[in-house]
């Protein structure tokens, strides 16, 4: 994998993966797996700022996040996929790069906030919940990568990143406060300033017709549905259209899911004129053609998702594998961070048995 170009990113295990990770950022990283040098966390530590009560659910969630990934077509063998909760080196850089963060600036990052809102957290969340932005800069700085492919929410949290790479680069590195952002590792920074990439479809929404997909909304189509079950989902995206003959706004929902999953763009641009003229199509009749070319995607990920279900050996063998070649990399990281920062009295390694 040396002298690839490396990207980090991952997902929290919340439960099953469904159709908004894989346009948001899933497809990108089995296009990129073979040409860079990829790495992919799941963020457990995450996961438990918002359910630290049930932490057997997230231990499995865990593994099924990882059989989805396999569904989806990412070869471990390719990149590297790990446990956020074994790698050290991620939760003591998370300590140093508090420090270079003012706490409001911590708090108007908009998807923290917009997490605030939509979960209903009040004013009851733990201090780990704003942490956890902190938490997610360490993440993706741990392994230096130059890009992160993210959906369009996570682009302020990147955003947070990249000015916690300058800031660190700046105080313990020298690099001039006015230097590029692609010249830091070049000027003796440890950190290189990730770009983000976002995909295609950068926020997927739900078939409510008005949130972002989610499973704890209860409007997901997650990849591991059965066929009867997508096509159920996909009739009830909502768009307030009443009848087949009047003007349809191509704007709304389903037509976001029709740009993304009919890959025929001359059908989709027939379907958006029809639809926008009121040409006699009605929502059943586009969504009864969205479900099948869903179920088409489909198909292979579940048949290769059958192949690990009852495999929790296999799951974690891989992880196993995993989370050995993500130490490396983020040990190597951490002694240049503390040989920065003064920090550095003694190596150390780690190792699993």
């Amino acid at each position: 994998m040396s002298g690839k170009p490396r990207i980090l990113t991952g997902d929290t295990p919340t439960g099953r993966l469904h159709l908004g990770h894989w346009v948001g950022s899933v497809k990108r990283r089995v296009e990129l797996q073979h040409t860079h040098d990829c790495y992919f966390i799941v963020a457990n530590y995450h996961a438990f700022t918002t359910r630290s009560e049930r932490s057997a659910e997230i231990r499995s969630d865990c593994l099924e996040i990882v059989r989805d990934y396999l569904a989806m077509g990412i070869d471990p063998d390719a990149a590297t996929v790990f446990l956020q909760s074994e790698i050290p080196a991620i939760h003591e850089l998370c300590f140093l790069f508090a420090m270079l963060l003012p706490f409001n600036r911590v708090m108007r990052n908009p998807t923290l906030k917009d997490e605030i809102k939509v979960k209903d957290l009040g004013e009851t969340y733990s201090f780990g919940f704003p942490l956890y932005a902190v938490g997610q800069c360490s993440d993706i700085l741990s392994f230096r990568p130059v890009g992160v492919p993210v959906g369009e929410d996570q682009v302020p949290h990147l955003e947070m990143t990249r000015e916690v790479a300058r800031r660190f680069n700046q105080v313990y590195c020298g690099v001039d406060e006015h230097a590029e952002d692609h010249d830091h590792a070049k000027l003796g920074g440890v950190f290189p300033v990730p770009r983000a990439e976002v995909g295609k479809v950068g926020r997927l929404v739900g078939i409510d017709g008005k949130n972002k997909m989610s499973k704890s909304l209860g409007n997901a189509i997650f990849i591991s549905d059965p066929p009867k079950e997508v096509e159920k989902k996909v009739m009830k995206i909502f768009t307030g259209r009443q009848s087949p003959t009047e003007p349809g706004d191509v704007n709304n929902a389903l037509f976001q899911y029709v740009e993304a999953f009919i890959p025929d763009a001359a059908r989709v641009a027939e379907l958006k004129d029809r639809y926008a003229r009121g040409d006699n199509i009605g929502d059943g009749h586009v969504k009864k053609e969205l479900a099948a070319c869903l179920n088409d995607l489909l198909e292979p990920m579940r048949k290769r998702r059958a192949q690990f279900e009852g495999r929790d050996d296999l799951i974690l063998d891989i992880l196993r594998k995993g989370c050995a070649r993500a130490n490396e990399t983020a040990e190597a990281t951490l002694e240049a961070a503390r040989k920065a920062c003064n920090l550095h009295f003694f190596p150390r390694s780690i190792g699993y048995r």
